[in-house]
Formats: C-alpha cells, sequence, structure tokens
C-alpha cells in the first residue's frame, strides 16, 4: 500500500516537502499545492463530529452492556486507536485529506473499522500515508471510489456501516439515496451542505434563513428514507459559518413513516412585512388505539397579508418538527464540559450547544429584529428590550444559534407588529403619525430576558480566524489557486470601505422602484411599511 501511495504522487511531488498540520491527536501530513481539499476553519465541524461520535460510542456501549445482564460474559469496549471486534463500523464517503477518519481512529474508543473514501486517487493515496503516519492503518482503510457507488454495495443488512459521514464540497444531494440504504439500524447519518437549496426539491423564496435552509436538509433526508420504508429521528442540527450541519439516526418502520406528512410543511410568507404562516402537509387523528392519517386541509391564509396587504410568496416543503434531541444534546454538552482542553474549539462548541438547549423546540423559523424595523422604518430595538416586551405580553421567547438577531416566540404576527408600533411611540421617532395599536407593549428590561448562555458570556459565534477564512476554493488536479480567484478578492476588498461622499457623483433622476417624494429624490415609497406603521389594516380587523 506504501508503494502505491507513493506512485500516485509526480515525480516533483515524491520529494516536495509536506506540511504537517495538526488537530486534535491527528498529525496529517499535507501537500503544499492544492491538490486535496482542506480548510482549517473547518475545525469546529470536525471537532463537533468527533464528540458526537464519543456520544454515540457511549450510548452503543450502554445497549451492549444491558445486553450482557443476565449473562457471565462482561461487556468489552476496546480503547480508542484499538481495533474492537464488535465494534462501530464507520465510513467517511468524501474524505479528502482523511483528517476527520484519523480523528475517528485515535480518538473514538470502541471502533471496528473506518473506511475513508474519495474518488481522487491522488487524495486516496494521501489518507492511506497519513494512516500510516498515525500508527491506525490497522483501522483505517483507504478507498479509492466513487462513494454513491460503495454504499450501494453495502445495502445488504450485514453490510451496512454504523455510521455514515457525508461531507461534500457542495450538495450532498446526489449521495442521499445510496446512504439511506446503507446504514444500520438505529444507525447514525451524519450530513453537511455548504451549497444552495435549489438541489432539494423545494422552494426557499419564502423565507430566506438559515433555519429554512437547515429544516430543507431534514426534509430531503426524510423523504428520501420514506422511499425504503425508513424514517428520521434528529439528534443535532446547527447552520453555522457557510455550512449546515446534521445528526440524525435512521430506522424503519411502516406506521411510522405514515406520520411523515404530518411533520412536514409548506410556509406562507409574507412579501412585505415578513410574516410567515406554516401549513402541515398532512394530518394525524387519534381513533381509539389507531392512528388515521389523512390530507391536510388549508391554506391558513387568505390571498393578501392580514398585517399589510402586499402578497403571500410560497416555500417549503421543509421539517416541521423539533431539529434536536435535547436529552443527546445535553449529554454531548457534558461530555465537551467536562474536558474543556480536549477539543480546539470546546468554549464555542460549549456556546452553541448552550444556545440550541434553550431554542424553543415547537417554533420552527424566526424573525430578526433588524428586519422587523427595517419594514418600518425606524430605529431597532435592543434583543433584550424585544425580548422582554414579548414576556410581558405572556409569550415564549428565545434566542436562536443560526443568527445572532434572531427571535424565535409562539407570538402571532399581528401582536409582534404591535410591539412595533408601541416601540415607535416609545422612542418619539413619528410623532406626527396616527398609530393604531391594540395592545400596548412594555419595554422594562426583565430579568429572564437574558439567557445563561448570553449572561456567561459564552463563545456562540465566529470570530474572523484569518483572510479569506470562507469555503475555499476546490482542489485542482494541477494544485494551486487560480488567479481568477485571486484577483477577485482584490477587487471586492474594502469594497463597503470607499463610498461615495460628493453629491455631484450621485444620480439626480428617480429609478423606476423609487418616486420623488417632497422634493427628495430617490426615497422609497412608504407602503407597505407605513401602512403596517400606521396599522391601517389592523384598523379594519378591529371594526
Amino acid at each position: 500500500a506504501c508503494l502505491w501511495c507513493w506512485n500516485q504522487f509526480p515525480s516533483d511531488a515524491r520529494h516536495r516537502t509536506d506540511t504537517v498540520v495538526k488537530e486534535g491527536k491527528a498529525a496529517i501530513l499535507f501537500p503544499s499545492a492544492n491538490e486535496v481539499f482542506y480548510n482549517p476553519v473547518q475545525e469546529f465541524n470536525r471537532d463537533l463530529t468527533v464528540v458526537v461520535s464519543l456520544s454515540e460510542e457511549t450510548n452503543e456501549a450502554e445497549a451492549q452492556t444491558e445486553e450482557k445482564n443476565g449473562s457471565e460474559e462482561p461487556a468489552v469496549t476496546a480503547a480508542a486507536g484499538e481495533r474492537c471486534e464488535r465494534g462501530l463500523r464507520v465510513l467517511e464517503g468524501l474524505a479528502a485529506s482523511g483528517l476527520r477518519s484519523v480523528r475517528f481512529a485515535l480518538e473514538v474508543p470502541g471502533l471496528q473499522s473506518v473506511t475513508a473514501n474519495d474518488f481522487s486517487a491522488k487524495a486516496a493515496a494521501l489518507i492511506a500515508r497519513n494512516a500510516q503516519y498515525n500508527g491506525v492503518s490497522h483501522l483505517l482503510q483507504a478507498s479509492c471510489r466513487d462513494a454513491s457507488m460503495l454504499m450501494y454495495d453495502m445495502r445488504a443488512k450485514k453490510d451496512r456501516y454504523d455510521v455514515i459521514d457525508l461531507d461534500p464540497y457542495g450538495s450532498p444531494a446526489s449521495f442521499l439515496d445510496a446512504a439511506v440504504q446503507s446504514v444500520s439500524e438505529g444507525g447514525m447519518w451524519k450530513v453537511s451542505d455548504h451549497c444552495c437549496n435549489c438541489k432539494y426539491s423545494t422552494s426557499a423564496e419564502a423565507a430566506d434563513t438559515c433555519m429554512y435552509a437547515l429544516r430543507i436538509i431534514l426534509h430531503s433526508l426524510d423523504q428520501r428514507a420514506g422511499v425504503y420504508q425508513r424514517y428520521i429521528q434528529p439528534l443535532l442540527s446547527v447552520s453555522v459559518d457557510f455550512y449546515i450541519r446534521v445528526f440524525v439516526r435512521v430506522f424503519t418502520g411502516q406506521a411510522t413513516v405514515k406520520n411523515s406528512a404530518s411533520k412536514q410543511a409548506l410556509v406562507y410568507n409574507c412579501v412585505g412585512c415578513g410574516a410567515f404562516h406554516l401549513q402541515r402537509m398532512g394530518r394525524r387523528t387519534s381513533n381509539g388505539k389507531h392512528m388515521k392519517y389523512s390530507a391536510a386541509t388549508g391554506p391558513p391564509v387568505g390571498p393578501e397579508c392580514e398585517h399589510c396587504g402586499q402578497r403571500h410568496q410560497l416555500g417549503g416543503p421543509i421539517w416541521a418538527e423539533s431539529i434536536h434531541d435535547l436529552e443527546f444534546v445535553q449529554k454531548v454538552l457534558s461530555a465537551v464540559s467536562g474536558n474543556p482542553c480536549r477539543f480546539g474549539t470546546s468554549k464555542r462548541i460549549e456556546g452553541v450547544l448552550s444556545m440550541v438547549t434553550e431554542e424553543l423546540e415547537d417554533v420552527p423559523l424566526y424573525y430578526t429584529v433588524d428586519n422587523l424595523s427595517s419594514t418600518i422604518h425606524c430605529n431597532t430595538p435592543s434583543l433584550l428590550q424585544f425580548r422582554s416586551a414579548l414576556l410581558h405580553a405572556g409569550h415564549r421567547v428565545s434566542l436562536s444559534h443560526a443568527c445572532k438577531n434572531a427571535i424565535k416566540t409562539d407570538a402571532p404576527p399581528a401582536a409582534i407588529w404591535d410591539i412595533m408600533r408601541c416601540w415607535v411611540n416609545f422612542t418619539g421617532e413619528k410623532e406626527k403619525l396616527f398609530l393604531v395599536i391594540l395592545n400596548t407593549a412594555c419595554f422594562t428590561v426583565r430579568e429572564d430576558a437574558n439567557p445563561q448562555s448570553r449572561k456567561r458570556h459564552l463563545t456562540r459565534f465566529q470570530e474572523n480566524p484569518q483572510a479569506f477564512w470562507g469555503p475555499k476554493a476546490r482542489a485542482k488536479a494541477g494544485g494551486g489557486i487560480s488567479a481568477d480567484l485571486q484577483d477577485k478578492r482584490k477587487k471586492f476588498q474594502n469594497k463597503r470601505k470607499n463610498q461615495i461622499t460628493d453629491s455631484s457623483q450621485l444620480k439626480t433622476f428617480p429609478c423606476k422602484k423609487f418616486k420623488q417624494l417632497r422634493g427628495h429624490l430617490c426615497k422609497r415609497l412608504p407602503t407597505p411599511g407605513m401602512d403596517l406603521l400606521r396599522g391601517v389594516f389592523s384598523q379594519t380587523r378591529s371594526m
């Protein structure tokens, strides 16, 4: 295997000095050329995956212990780095340098085997070299195949993997069908997405948020599983930086699959004020000991928004159920908090998971305070003031790990816009307007408006670790980064710092979407924001 790895690289690359990348317990040999993809910023992704795998191994060990109860043979779990004959079989379908798989082999106990696959021959050769360099060749096998074909070949129940990890450059949509068939009963399926929503047969026009995209992917996983009488159980789902990461278990059950439609929903989103309503795609009713499944009735909205009179856009379907298993998340959080020095990104993992435990489970989407303020052209209230107003009104509210300005609440849109109209009165910004307010809001800050993760100043969102820390360029066969990409980066560097200050350089004619108003050119028309602010439609409803 070592001679084969050596022959996969060009003669000049064989004598090239490799860079040693250290992460966790692994030390990876990485070529200086961009021939195999690697992004150091995704250390958080890999750390989170390892700690979730540790929790998965703990669950497996507990299950084996329960099976051994009453027998003389004790349950045996091999230590990290050792082969366990009854351990977990892991597949990383798109492994690139193999860093994640090497970390699995070195840091996760109770493994039977780790298969690190990549379609690139150079990547597969690098994986084999790194496995030998880290002394885990007895656990980790390099594979150079098409990931889908590899998983299709392992569909038999005796061949299935206990853990399948898919982290592609872009979208995993083309691998989902093969993966859902080759994961074992109750096995863990880990999926990352760095791409758009158009690959999942859904519409993303209704609410372009990170949480919306996350729920689109969960819907796609469950839809793909349902084809084979299987269903998913989300354990942990996060939207961080420039990608989405979900951890789910896969089970088989025809009766449970029938309930799948009631877990999905369409989203009606107002283009004017941003109010959204969910329409479940199925309905489940209890009839004694039996469950009846039927089609849902709708739509939940009229042709025009009742708050601003604008039209609705239709989006989805999305996953409308809980996206986390709080018991599992608490177990992962305890593992990180108990040993904060174990992972390089432990502080951020603790912060993100703490926010996850504080989120409202039964509220699928969220509003952002700055967008609410932008709609009616007013100053933005602080998160504490807005959260306090909702709590004073008797509603539940939480933040979201996906966006620092997000507000998740069970308050209806009418209550939210009442609070915003009260805020305008409270600040005295638009004194000459007659504002119709159905319920008065109180902005006195409450103690419970500030969640524990915020009080403890936990690291919840990414701080810029380095220049150009985004998704990175795709690996090239010849290595290196294209000149066009570097030129593009220089072109847009500091583009917002050099703004035009000379009024003579600004255009002096109204464009199509703007009209002259009170002698000022290019000022946005007041509709629908001002109608919403004045409460025109709220007044109509109250009559």
